[in-house]
Order: C-alpha cells, then structure tokens, then sequence
C-alpha cells in the first residue's frame, strides 16, 4: 500500500493535488460542522501538511463549518427539540424550551438569567462570549459537543445574534491558524 501511494509530484500532478486538499477542506468542513465529531483534527493534519500557506483555507473552513452548524440550530424547530429533550428524560431543559418558546430573541437572555438557578449559569450568561471563546479551545471539547455542537446550541437557543457568534468564532479560532502562517514565515527567513 506504501509503494502505491509513493509517488513523486510532478507539474502535471497539481490539479489533483489542489483537487486532494479541496475534498480534504471540504471533509473538515462537514466533520467540523457536526456534533460530536472531533473535526478539529483533519483542521490541523491540513494544517501540518499545507504549512502556513494552508492556514488561511483552515481558518476560512473553521468559519463556514461552525457557520454552518450554527444556521443548523437556528432552523431546529424548538418544538421537536423539547419533545427529543422528553423523550431522552432530559425534563428540565426540555421544560426550559418550553417557556422560552414564545420569549422573542432579543428577551431571552433575561428571561434564561430569570429562570437559570444561581451559581454557574448566571455567570456564563453574563460572560457568554468569553463563554465561546473558552469551550470552542477548550481541550476534548468534543465531549461536550465539539465546535458543530456548541454552535448547533447557540443557534438554537437564539442567546447570541448571528453577527456577533460569528465575530466570536472569528476571533475564537484564529490562534492556531495564525501560529503556523507566522510560524511558517519566520520558518523562511
């Protein structure tokens, strides 16, 4: 198997290098974008095989992708949802559905920080955008979700304004992406 996929690149084998790491961009965005799917691996293979010059087309995908799942949570009908959330016996947050069904968007946070108990969960939702930020890097965060799971959630629960996740998301997961474009940049002098 070693010997078939040994083969040296030429000019005439660069539309189907370009084709390769298109479908593995194109792979990373579906996997990203679903829950629980630990996406972010293929994201940093693209970005150990392609160097710095890969990182803007991971960086690029990484927004799409959790784009993506958070357009997916948006379209959920919350009804569906609560009943999912009964069937599982997940009684509270179903019933938290529920209420916050007829609650417009732009009163849920207050509504949410009414109902929530005291502890934790006012804390997050008074800090939710460092919220983001610190589950999307958090290490194994595809036990709680992944980026396509949380976003999925934030999505559904109409707490951040599309705009604003996406400026979150922006500045979020432009770390590790960044590190290997300078990295490959010093890397070159």
């Amino acid at each position: 198997m070693i010997e078939w996929f040994d083969f040296q690149v030429f000019p005439r084998h660069e539309p189907v290098l370009h084709i390769m790491v298109l479908a593995a961009a194109a792979l990373y965005v579906l996997l990203m974008a679903l829950p629980f799917m630990p996406g972010i691996e293929v994201g940093l293979a693209l970005l150990v095989l392609l160097g710095g010059s890969g990182a803007l087309l991971v960086y690029m995908s990484t927004l799409v992708a959790l784009s993506i799942s958070y357009g997916l949570g948006r379209l959920m009908p919350q009804r569906s949802l609560s009943r999912l959330l009964y069937w599982l016996h997940f009684d509270r947050a179903a019933e938290l559905l529920v209420r916050l069904e007829g609650v417009p968007p732009e009163f849920r946070v207050e509504a949410v920080f009414r109902m929530a108990p005291s502890g934790i969960v006012p804390f997050l939702l008074r800090h939710r955008y460092l919220s983001v930020v610190v589950l999307l890097n958090l290490p194994g965060n595809a036990l709680i979700g992944g980026g396509g799971g949380i976003g999925m959630l934030l999505g559904v629960s109409r707490l951040i304004p599309f705009y604003q996740y996406l400026l979150t998301v922006a500045l979020a997961v432009a770390p590790v992406p960044l590190m290997f474009y300078v990295g490959s940049l010093l890397s070159e002098r």
